[in-house]
């Protein structure tokens, strides 16, 4: 079982089986064919989707991922995730931040931190248009910030590095 949030603001408890999915205690019939390493395509309950990871960080289970041209950013925790939580033990597994990357091309709308800013998780530090929606890009995990290498107005392509971290 996993407990996911998605967009820092829908909690969902998903259950997987080898044919279903099972979310909030709903069963959901699941097709799945992988395309490549990132992209899918999916029938839920006789609907198709197209989903991409955009973005994965395996150590802290953040993904941000692309489905048919929507972009949502999830949170999974798993039993063990909860089972350290409780025992007050979850930041152990985190690793030092050294930078943020475009998670998608888009262009840059605005710069919220600068050069020698300290940086709490979840910290917004840029608005980054993509697909004609303004995507707030948020530190996962506290920092200081060493460059800004985003300049406001600019383009940026995928994976380009927009803030380094100290």
């Amino acid at each position: 079982m996993y407990k996911a949030t998605v967009n820092a603001k829908k909690h969902l408890q998903i259950n997987l089986t080898e044919d279903s999915v099972i979310v909030n205690e709903r069963r959901i019939g699941v097709s799945k064919v992988q395309l490549t390493d990132m992209r899918s395509h999916w029938i839920l309950d006789g609907k198709s989707m197209n989903a991409e990871v955009v973005q994965a960080n395996s150590a802290t289970k953040e993904f941000t991922v692309k489905v048919n041209n929507r972009v949502y950013v999830l949170d999974l925790k798993d039993r063990y995730d909860e089972l350290l939580k409780s025992l007050g033990m979850e930041a152990t597994s985190e690793k030092k931040l050294r930078e943020i990357k475009a998670p998608m091309p888009g262009m840059v709308l605005n710069l919220l931190v600068h050069t020698g800013d300290a940086v709490e998780k979840d910290t917004p530090l840029l608005i980054l248009e993509a697909m004609k929606m303004e995507n707030v890009i948020k530190s996962p995990a506290a920092a200081v910030v060493k460059k800004v290498h985003a300049v406001k107005g600019v383009a940026v392509e995928k994976n380009a590095v927009l803030i380094e971290f100290e």
